[in-house]
């Protein structure tokens, strides 16, 4: 059988087939990304290779402004939503592991107008995220070293992460393997650390309990108190502050939908990555928050200090916790874990804009010197650009490193979150599609769960959260702050418009989604990897153990 028809057996319309589209082919093999992602890493990077500054960070704040109950509360909404969203992701890319990125989808299922504005409000996002890694990690490095200027520690941090992107997906998929697996042990060992301190096992013996939860620290914050002057909208406004940063902590989960393209046999490996997504958000992000509520008081003032401060242990509310109980040591194995975590954020945020920029140039929706690619299969013209926009990090000696981090946070959630609602509305076209043509979601490698509910309220509370999530910045009004929570819509509707109206595209309708094109060549990667499995023979415990691990 065809391959390209194979998708189609068992449907109520086998006889329908869509028109080959060349667009959507894969590039020729000179100007292709290697698929050099194994298993293990891929499982691994989907595990850990997101958490980074919105959680070990960026959580003091959320708990100082909505208490630890809306801490909770907050990051299990916004959770379940980011569970959606990635659930949607992996029925697409599961289907269609193509090496376009988000923006294909979009292209392909949608209109190519959608696309060309998507992948460059990705790729925008990310040319502003990586940098922002690259100030925490400097920030960071300074509780150990002021005497040296924080931009030589940049300039170092930008040089690393460079080089280990150059020398090729194999380098960079075995070097995140193992960054995450200790960011994984670092989490596991900062929660169980938590409990104990909450359980009485610190220097002052001190049993917590839920004694932080109670007036006058908790459960709830109150923000903006003195602005609005009623408290129960205080209340209200600590706990939507909680989603905004919450939003921004789970950013980057999506990453996992960009290593499609590069992953072996992606059809079996993206499908468990995606599984493994629910217990990564429940154990490390709710389970995370929950520990911070129940050992740091949301009222402290060292937390607020945390959260503004220029020195890297402090910038932590884990370390806040060690030091409220008089724990001397642990505050510097923690900043190293810290490190660790932003500078491997840093690393996968800029694979991930290269090859966000290498796919809009395969798609022909940037200039054609990005589809280059070198030998070991390294966009190296989007790898460069990409590189150089860390320069936006050297903001922060005309203006405090706090000051840049909100505006990068401020940034970065609003162009994640219109990416999120692109994906979820992707997959809604994507269902539609399925269904007009006459193919059951039942036969498809991986079928997301809820839909297609699911995907409707992924995309509408995200829509909310986004439109909202600059409330603060009226109260006062504040124009930088106002400026980069909200730039990254109109900046998503001219680039969205200018391309619908100067191509004159119109929105593809379900009946002629082509859901053909490609499917061969995926087919023949797949057939291929299963004779090479079969070639090595078959394989006792220990050699499965080994293939994980190593």
């Amino acid at each position: 059988m065809d391959p390209e028809k194979k998708v189609y057996e068992g449907s109520s319309s086998a006889s329908y087939v869509p028109g080959h589209n060349e667009q959507y082919e894969e590039p020729p093999p000179e100007e292709s990304l290697h698929r050099g992602l194994k298993a293990r890493q891929i499982s691994m990077i989907a595990l850990g290779g997101a958490v980074g500054t919105g959680l070990v960070i960026g959580s003091g704040t959320a708990l100082q402004r909505g208490g630890p109950l809306g801490l909770f509360l907050g990051y299990s909404f916004v959770g379940a939503v980011c569970y959606l969203v990635m659930t949607a992701l992996g029925e697409m890319a599961a289907f269609l592991p193509h090496k376009k990125g988000f923006a294909g989808y979009a292209t392909r299922f949608v209109d190519p107008a959608m696309g060309f504005a998507l992948g460059w409000n990705y790729l925008m996002k990310y040319l502003i995220v990586t940098p922002n890694n690259v100030n925490a990690a400097g920030v960071v490095i300074q509780y150990w070293n002021r005497s040296v200027h924080i931009a030589v520690w940049m300039v170092i941090f930008i040089a690393f992460i460079f080089i280990v992107n150059l020398l090729g997906v194999r380098v960079f998929g075995e070097l995140e393997f193992w960054f995450s697996s200790i960011k994984v042990l670092a989490l596991i060992g900062l929660l169980l650390m938590g409990i104990i301190i909450d359980l009485g096992g610190n220097p002052r013996h001190d049993r917590i309990g839920f004694r932080y939860w109670q007036p006058p620290d908790g459960p709830m914050g109150h923000y903006l108190l003195n602005q609005v002057h009623n408290e129960k909208l205080s209340i209200f406004l600590g706990f939507w502050a909680t989603l905004v940063n919450a939003l921004f902590a789970y950013m980057g989960t999506e990453l996992i939908g960009v290593t499609v393209g590069e992953a072996e046999n992606p059809r079996r490996n993206i499908p468990i990555a995606i599984r493994q997504t629910f217990f990564r958000i429940l154990v490390f992000y709710v389970g995370g928050v929950f520990v911070i509520g129940l050992i740091v008081p949301s009222t402290d003032s060292s937390l607020f200090v945390a959260t503004k401060a220029k020195t890297g242990a402090a910038a932590s509310p884990f370390v806040v916790a060690t030091t409220l109980v008089g724990i001397r040591v642990l505050n510097h194995i923690i900043n190293a874990a810290i490190l660790l975590f932003v500078m491997s954020a840093a690393n996968s945020d800029l694979y991930i804009g290269s090859r966000t920029l290498y796919g809009l140039a395969i798609e022909g929706k940037a200039p054609r010197i990005f589809r280059r690619v070198n030998r070991m299969g390294v966009p190296y013209p989007a790898l460069i650009l990409c590189t150089l926009f860390c320069g936006l990090v050297f903001l922060n000696v005309s203006s405090s490193s706090a000051k840049v981090f909100t505006w990068f946070v401020n940034l970065v959630s609003t162009f994640g979150a219109i990416t999120w609602m692109c994906i979820t509305y992707s997959h809604i076209c994507f269902m539609k599609a399925l269904k007009a043509q006459g193919i059951s979601r039942d036969t498809l490698p991986f079928k997301a769960p809820f839909q297609p509910y699911g995907s409707w309220f992924a995309l509408i509370a995200t829509g909310i959260i986004t439109f909202f999530k600059g409330f603060d910045t009226f109260i006062p009004f504040t124009t930088d702050t106002f400026i980069t929570s909200y730039i990254a819509i109109p900046t998503f509707i001219v680039l969205y418009i200018g391309y619908k109206c100067y191509y004159k595209t119109v929105r593809i309708a379900p009946e002629n989604v082509d859901l053909v094109t490609g499917l061969q060549a995926i087919e023949e990667d797949e057939l291929k990897y299963k004779m090479e499995r079969e070639a090595m023979g078959p394989q006792n415990r220990w050699v499965k153990l080994r293939e994980r691990f190593i």
